[in-house]
């Protein structure tokens, strides 16, 4: 192997690399080393770790090889050759590391109680800080010209990370009571929170999390449909009021049972409710259904034609005011329908009487009071 006089690494296009073992160790006091901005090179002799030279144009001499010197005999002055390894490792902050869970994070939704898979994918940006505490801890040996790459580093993390990440996810959703419809809206406060617990693993080995940020949290439709069905009902619950809304539910539930061949009991049964509880509901459902009750009568409304209750002042499907207008007859006080032209139980003439002049009087007037006609001649 050649004798070098001038060391360099460029990096690679992709940026995608972390550590760099030069190919060659075969040196001379005199070598130009050139280390570019955002690199730091590491000379290693031994398995120990020597002299770290940052960013610049160094000329390889005993002044600025101060350990190595102690380690090689340099015997032949200035032209004294050696060997030593020599690593590259990249600084800069790395923006494009994406993340993803592999496998739902099962849950229950703490305000709708509806059982959630939920899946998180984002984006993470680190960047090495302490180099020599990577180096010793993680690399070890590497083979010559090869290339420790953030996705090594990335693969050799994800186990711990992903683990991390559900943990603190769904504590943060169980623990602050977020539900899926409301969590897009706390994705920003979310990802801080996990940047803060998942960085403290990442700065055990060197590394500082320049960014982390949760890029969306799926779930699946079938679970966005149960919260949807919860909502409508709780519409309808809203919009119709309390009495007819379990009205309506009763009849739902009915028609479920209906079609099921055991009935109610059948009905509860299959949906999983307690015996105990199911047997009882479904015989007291059971007794409404066949023995409607005989206190309650009906009628129907004089403007809607709608069945509404007798006792009922007001029509509950139209509003209509129910409360009967009657005419009192002057003769025998029989109450009539405000429409009735005779007395029912009398046949008196119910209409109010007109004088010549116009004047409406009453029936129990004798003269018209506005114009003293006699009343009898009226009629």
């Amino acid at each position: 192997m050649p004798i070098l006089d001038r060391v360099k690494f460029d990096g690679l296009r992709s940026r995608d690399w972390l550590i760099y073992k030069h190919p060659n160790e075969k040196l001379v006091l005199g070598t130009t080393l050139i280390v570019n901005e955002g690199q730091v090179a590491i000379f290693v002799k031994g398995g120990q770790i020597c002299d770290v030279f940052n960013s610049g144009t160094h000329v390889l001499s005993t002044n600025n090889l101060p350990l190595l010197h102690h380690v090689v005999n340099f015997a032949y002055g200035g032209d004294t050759p050696f060997s030593a390894e020599i690593y590259f490792i990249n600084l800069t902050v790395k923006l494009d590391l994406y993340w993803g869970t592999s496998d739902p994070i099962q849950l229950i939704d703490p305000k709708y109680f509806v059982k959630l898979r939920i899946r998180a994918f984002g984006q993470l940006a680190l960047r090495l800080d302490d180099y020599l505490l990577f180096f010793t801890e993680v690399i070890g040996s590497m083979n010559k010209d090869d290339i420790v790459s953030f996705e090594k580093v990335q693969d050799y993390f994800k186990g711990s990370l992903i683990t991390s990440i559900k943990t603190e996810l769904a504590n943060k959703i169980i623990n602050e009571k977020i539900s899926a419809l409301e969590i897009t809206t706390e994705l920003h406060n979310i990802s801080n929170s996990l940047k803060e617990k998942i960085s403290e693993e990442f700065n055990a080995y060197g590394f500082i999390m320049a960014h982390f940020h949760i890029q969306s949290i799926n779930f699946p439709e079938e679970d966005f449909n149960k919260i949807n069905e919860i909502l409508q009902d709780k519409a309808k619950f809203e919009i119709m009021g309390d009495n007819r809304y379990v009205t309506q539910r009763s009849f739902d539930i009915y028609e479920s049972a209906a079609s099921n061949d055991n009935g109610v009991a059948g009905l509860f049964a299959t949906s999983g409710v307690g015996l105990g509880v199911g047997q009882g509901m479904a015989t007291m459902m059971n007794q409404q259904v066949q023995q409607p009750s005989n206190n309650v009568t009906h009628k129907i409304c004089p403007s809607c034609h709608g069945n509404i209750i007798s006792t009922s002042k007001f029509c509950n499907l139209c509003g209509e005011n129910l409360t009967l207008k009657v005419i009192t007859c002057h003769s025998c006080q029989s109450e009539n329908e405000e429409s009735s032209k005779f007395c029912s139980s009398c046949g008196t003439s119910l209409h109010k009487p007109v004088c010549s002049c116009g004047q409406e009087l009453d029936v129990t007037s004798k003269f018209c009071n506005n114009c003293g006609t006699p009343v009898e001649s009226i009629q």
